[in-house]
C-alpha cells in the first residue's frame, strides 16, 4: 500500500523507510543500532498517525502547529544523522554486496566517528521522548479529536447575487452554454462548467440559470462543499424544490427517492454548484430521472475528471473557462476603480497593466484588486505599486484580499495529501517560469515525495500526481508532447503566492531573489531544508558577506536561475538530493561541478547553461544513489570514467560534446541515454550500446561535428537490432551514403517501440521491418521514393496515431492511401521540401477513418493548383494546415496572392467535405 506523502510528512516517510532497513538482515549485528532504530521508528509511527490528521485540518491550534513544527524539524535532523551512519557503514557503495555482514563488526571498529554517532542516535531518543512529552503537555491528541473549526462564509455566495450590468466578459459563455441547451433535445440534458478557482464559474451558471428558468416548472441552485454531508444537502435540495418532508428517517435512500418522484413527470434545472468528487456525483446523479420533459442539470467544478464524469452517461456539454480577455480585463478592472472603462489617470495606467498581468484574466483576483485599489488604502502611486508588488509576496499583508486568498486555499485544503509536497515544490521555479514535466517529475522521485506499491514504477506514479494536479486546476497546463501529453505547466501568480506562504508555514522551502535575503536567511528559526536562488546579473559577481556553511549545510534541494555567474560553493552543502542550475542561454561561464563528489546522496543534477562549459571532478564514484544526470551546454569536461559503475544512474542526458562514456557498456541501470556528440564516440562504445537491456529512450545526434564512419554506422545498425526493450528511439548521426544500413535489420526488431524517429536518417524507402511494429505510435521518416506500395507498409500498423512523411523526390505516379490504411492514425504531416506536396496524394474511401489533423508542408517553385484527390472520404478530417516555403519563381510581391489561391482552393475542399474542416495556409 503507497504511503500518504504530505507537506510535514514529506520528511517522515523517507525517515521511518530507514529505520525500517535498520531493523533488516543487513544489519543484525548492529544490536545497540538496532534496539535505538526500533525504538524511534515505534515513536514516529505514532506521531505520524498524528500528523495526517493536522494535515486535514484548516486551521490547526497554535500549540498543535507548534508540535507538528518541533516534529518536522527532528524528523530532518534525525534522517541526516541516519544518512551520516549508513554512509560511513559504506552501505551503497562499491563493496556494498561484498561480504557486507561478515565484513561490518571491523568497519565499526575502524571508524573514527563511531562513538559519535552512537552518541547523536542516542540525543535523537532522547528528543524524541521530549516532542512526545510536549504533544501530552499541549494535549495535541484530544485537540486533534475534538477539533471541529469555525465555518466561514462561502466566498462563492456573492457570485450567485452578481447583477448581469456589473459582469464583464460573461455574454459570450453565457450565449454559448444556453444554445447548446435549447438545441438539445436529450431526456437530460447535462452541462459542465469547469475551471480554475475564481474564474467565474458560479457567476456563469448563475446567469444561465437566470435566462433559462422561466421554461423549467422545477429549479434550485445549490453548492456542494468539498466534504458533502449527503443528507444535509439533499434536504437542503428537497426544501428547495418544495418537496414535502418524508416522515420516514432522513436516510440518502428516502430523500433520493422522494426527490425523483417529485422530478418524475417535471421539466426541472438544477445547478450543482462547486463539485469536487466524483462519488458525490454518483449520489447526486440518482435524484434526477430520465423523462421525456428536458430535465436539465448544469454542473460547475474545478476538477476535469468530474466534467467528464457529470457529462459522461449523457453525451453531454462541457465548457471550459478561459481567463477574461485583455480588453475585458481592463473594462471590469477600471469600471470597478473608477466607475468608468475609461477613467483612468496617467499616472496609473503602466501601474494597472502590471496588476492585470498578475491577475491573469482571472475576475475574482481582478474584482478583489480593484474593491481594495478603489478603498481609502490606495491614494497615491506608491500604494499601487504597493499593492502591486503584494501579489508576487505577500497576499496576506491586505486583510481585504482575505476572500481571494480563501478560494485559493479551499483548492489546497482539498488536495490529497500525497500531492500536497508536490504542489508546494513548485515554488522552487521563478514566477513565469515554463516548468518541464519530467524535470519535476524526476525532482518529486529524488526528494522522497512519491510513493506507490511495491515494484511500482515511481516517475509513473509522479507523471498521474502531475496530471491531477492539472486536471484539478493547481497548475496551468502548457506545451504537449509527440504523445499529446502535457509536457510543460505554468503556475498562476496568486497560485505561487499561496505555495510560497505555504512553504514558509511549513518550512518547506526558502525562495530567495538578491543576495541580501540569502544572508537573512542565516538568522530563520528553523535551518533551510531547500533554496531557490534568483539572481539577476545587475549584483556584485559576489555576495557581500559569505554564507554561512550552517545555513546551506542542511538543504536538499537548492536550484539556481537567472543571469548572475555567482552561485554558492558546493562545498557548503551536505545532504543535497537534487540539484539544479538553469543560467541564460546567453551567459559565457565556466560552472564549477568539480566539488560534487562529496554529495553522498544526491540523486538528481541538471545543468542548463547553453553557452556555457562545465568543469567535472575527476571521480563520481561516491554518487552511488545519482539517478539523474543531464548537462545541456557548450562544453564538458571529459566524464569521469567511473560514471559507468554508478549502480542507480537511469538517466543520462548529455547535450554537449561528449561522446558515449568509455566503457558504456558496463551501465546496466540505465533506461535513458540521450548523446548529441556522437561523431567522438568510439566503434567499441558505440557496440556496447547493444548490452544495454534496460534501455527504454534512446537519443543519438551528432549536433557538434560530423557523423558516425563506415564502421560506426554498422555498429549502431547492429545495436540498435538488439535493444528489445526500447520504447523511444531517435537516430541523428550517420553519414549520407550509409543511410541505406537501417534497411537492413533484422525481422521483428524493437517489438515495444512507441517513438520512432528517423527523420534526419534518409531512407531510399520505408523498410519492411516497420511494418512489424504493432505498438508504435508515433513515426517520423525521410523518404527518397515514396509510393503507393511503400505506404501500405505504415499504413497496416494498428497503434499509430501520428506520423511525418518527408519525401526527397516527388514521385511520378500519384501515392493513394488506400482503404483500410492508417485504421488509428488521428495527425500526418507530408513534407516535401523542394516541391508540392498537393498533387501526387490521394485518398480512398475508408483510408485513415480517424484522421483529425493533415498538414502539408512545401517548398514553393510553381502550383498547378491542384489539391489532394478524395479528401472528402477522410470523414473525421477537422483541420487542414498548409505550409509554404518560397523557392522558385515565388517573388516578393507574389505571397499574399499566392496565400489567397491556396485558401481558396482548400476552402473549396472543406466546402464539399461532410465535416467542413478549418483550413490554414501559412508562409515559413
Amino acid at each position: 500500500m503507497a504511503e500518504i506523502v504530505s507537506a510535514t510528512s514529506g520528511v517522515m516517510n523517507p525517515l521511518l523507510g530507514k529505520l525500517t532497513a535498520l531493523l533488516g538482515e543487513e544489519y543484525k549485528k548492529l544490536t545497540g543500532v538496532r534496539k535505538q532504530a526500533s525504538f524511534l521508528k515505534d515513536e514516529l509511527s505514532a506521531m505520524k498517525a498524528l500528523l495526517d490528521k493536522l494535515e486535514l485540518m484548516d486551521e490547526p491550534d497554535p500549540l498543535a502547529k507548534d508540535w507538528r513544527d518541533h516534529v518536522r524539524e527532528m524528523s530532518y535532523d534525525m534522517e541526516n544523522c541516519i544518512d551520516d551512519f549508513i554512509h560511513d557503514l559504506g552501505v551503497g557503495g562499491a563493496d556494498a554486496k561484498v561480504g557486507f555482514v561478515r565484513k561490518t563488526a571491523q568497519r565499526l571498529r575502524r571508524l573514527g566517528r563511531r562513538h559519535k554517532i552512537a552518541d547523536r542516535i542516542e540525543e535523537l531518543k532522547v528528543l524524541a521522548l521530549e516532542v512526545n512529552e510536549r504533544r501530552l503537555r499541549y494535549k495535541v491528541d484530544d485537540y486533534i479529536n475534538s477539533a471541529s473549526g469555525a465555518v466561514p462564509v462561502d466566498p462563492r455566495i456573492s457570485a450567485i447575487y452578481k447583477e448581469a450590468a456589473g459582469l464583464v466578459g460573461i455574454d459570450g459563455p453565457r450565449e454559448e452554454i444556453v444554445n447548446w441547451l435549447t438545441a438539445s433535445v436529450r431526456k437530460l440534458n447535462v452541462v459542465s462548467i469547469v475551471g480554475f478557482g475564481g474564474l467565474g464559474k458560479t457567476t456563469l451558471a448563475k446567469q444561465v440559470y437566470d435566462e433559462i428558468r422561466g421554461k423549467f416548472e422545477c429549479m434550485a441552485f445549490v453548492s456542494v462543499s468539498q466534504r458533502p454531508d449527503m443528507t444535509s444537502l439533499l434536504s437542503g435540495l428537497q426544501l428547495k424544490l418544495r418537496v414535502d418532508e418524508s416522515r420516514r428517517a432522513h436516510e440518502v435512500t428516502d430523500i433520493i427517492d422522494r426527490l425523483r418522484e417529485h422530478l418524475k413527470n417535471k421539466r426541472y434545472l438544477i445547478v450543482v454548484d462547486d463539485l469536487w468528487d466524483q462519488s458525490a456525483w454518483d449520489t447526486i446523479r440518482c435524484v434526477f430521472p430520465e423523462g421525456d420533459n428536458g430535465g436539465t442539470v448544469i454542473v460547475t467544478t474545478r476538477l476535469d475528471d468530474v466534467a467528464c464524469a457529470a457529462c459522461h452517461d449523457h453525451h453531454g456539454y462541457i465548457y471550459r473557462m478561459k481567463p477574461l480577455a485583455k480588453e475585458d480585463s481592463k473594462r471590469l478592472f477600471f469600471s470597478r476603480v473608477f466607475r468608468s472603462e475609461d477613467g483612468c489617470p496617467p499616472q496609473f495606467q503602466e501601474v494597472s497593466t502590471q496588476i492585470l498581468k498578475k491577475c491573469g484574466g482571472l475576475p475574482l483576483a481582478i474584482i478583489t484588486i480593484a474593491s481594495l485599489l478603489a478603498s481609502r488604502q490606495a491614494r497615491s502611486r506608491s500604494d499601487w505599486e504597493s499593492i502591486k508588488d503584494s501579489l508576487g509576496t505577500n497576499l496576506a499583508a491586505y486583510p481585504t484580499l482575505e476572500g481571494m486568498k480563501n478560494i485559493l486555499n479551499l483548492s489546497y485544503i482539498n488536495l490529497p495529501l500525497r500531492l500536497r509536497a508536490c504542489f508546494l515544490y513548485l515554488g522552487m521555479y521563478p514566477e513565469d517560469r515554463e516548468i518541464r514535466r519530467d524535470d519535476l517529475t524526476r525532482q518529486w522521485v529524488a526528494e522522497g515525495f512519491v510513493s506507490g506499491p511495491h515494484g511500482a514504477d515511481l516517475e509513473e506514479v509522479a507523471k498521474s500526481y502531475f496530471n491531477e494536479l492539472i486536471n484539478r486546476s493547481m497548475i496551468q497546463p502548457g506545451k504537449e508532447n509527440m504523445y499529446g501529453e502535457v509536457d510543460y505547466c505554468r503556475v498562476h501568480d496568486l497560485m505561487l503566492d499561496l505555495i510560497l506562504s505555504k512553504c514558509t508555514e511549513n518550512n518547506f522551502l526558502s525562495a530567495a531573489h538578491g543576495y541580501e535575503e540569502m544572508e537573512r536567511m542565516h538568522g530563520c528559526n528553523y535551518k533551510i531544508r531547500r533554496l531557490s536562488l534568483s539572481l539577476s546579473a545587475g549584483g556584485a559577481a559576489t555576495p557581500g558577506l559569505t554564507a554561512p556553511a550552517t545555513s546551506l549545510s542542511q538543504v536538499r534541494s537548492f536550484a539556481r536561475f537567472g543571469d548572475s555567474k555567482y552561485t554558492p560553493p558546493l562545498c557548503l552543502f551536505e545532504y543535497l538530493r537534487v540539484l539544479v542550475f538553469e543560467f541564460s542561454g546567453y551567459l559565457d561561464m565556466t560552472i564549477d561541478l568539480s566539488a560534487i563528489g562529496h554529495l553522498f546522496l544526491l540523486r538528481y543534477l541538471k545543468v542548463s547553461a547553453e553557452s556555457a562549459s562545465i568543469n567535472l571532478p575527476v571521480e563520481v564514484k561516491g554518487l552511488v544513489h545519482l539517478e539523474t544526470l543531464e548537462m545541456s551546454c557548450l562544453s564538458a569536461q571529459s566524464l569521469p570514467s567511473d560514471v559507468v559503475c554508478l549502480p542507480n544512474l537511469f538517466r543520462l542526458i548529455l547535450r554537449c560534446d561528449n561522446g558515449l562514456p568509455q566503457g558504456i557498456r558496463n551501465m546496466k541501470s540505465i533506461r535513458t541515454l540521450h548523446c548529441f556528440g556522437m561523431w567522438k564516440s568510439s566503434v567499441e562504445d558505440i557496440k556496447g550500446l547493444g548490452e544495454l537491456t534496460t534501455l527504454r529512450d534512446l537519443q543519438l545526434e551528432s549536433r557538434y561535428g560530423g557523423g558516425l564512419t563506415e564502421d560506426g554506422v554498422d555498429a549502431l545498425v547492429s545495436s540498435v537490432g538488439k535493444l528489445r526493450g526500447l520504447k523511444r528511439l531517435s537516430l541523428d548521426c550517420q553519414r549520407a551514403r550509409y543511410d541505406h544500413r537501417l534497411e537492413s535489420l533484422p525481422d521483428h526488431p524493437l517489438p515495444r517501440i512507441e517513438v520512432l524517429d528517423l527523420r534526419w536518417w534518409r531512407l531510399v524507402r520505408v523498410p519492411q521491418w516497420i511494418g512489424g511494429l504493432r505498438c508504435l505510435q508515433v513515426l517520423y521518416l525521410s523518404i527518397a521514393q515514396f509510393s503507393s506500395e511503400n505506404v501500405r507498409v505504415p499504413g497496416m500498423l494498428p497503434s499509430l496515431v501520428d506520423a511525418t512523411f518527408e519525401v526527397v523526390d516527388i514521385p511520378q505516379d500519384k501515392v493513394v492511401v488506400g482503404t483500410g490504411l492508417f485504421p488509428a492514425l488521428e495527425r500526418v504531416d507530408f513534407c516535401a521540401r523542394e516541391e508540392d506536396a498537393t498533387a501526387y496524394l490521394g485518398f480512398e474511401a475508408g483510408a485513415m477513418p480517424k484522421l483529425r489533423t493533415l498538414w502539408f508542408e512545401f517548398g514553393l517553385r510553381e502550383w498547378g493548383g491542384v489539391t489532394p484527390g478524395g479528401m472528402h472520404n477522410l470523414l473525421a478530417l477537422e483541420q487542414i494546415y498548409v505550409r509554404l516555403w518560397h523557392m522558385g519563381n515565388v517573388t516578393p510581391e507574389q505571397p499574399e496572392q499566392v496565400l489567397r489561391d491556396f485558401e481558396s482552393a482548400f476552402d473549396d475542399v472543406s466546402r464539399a467535405h461532410p465535416a467542413r474542416p478549418a483550413v490554414s495556409v501559412t508562409w515559413l
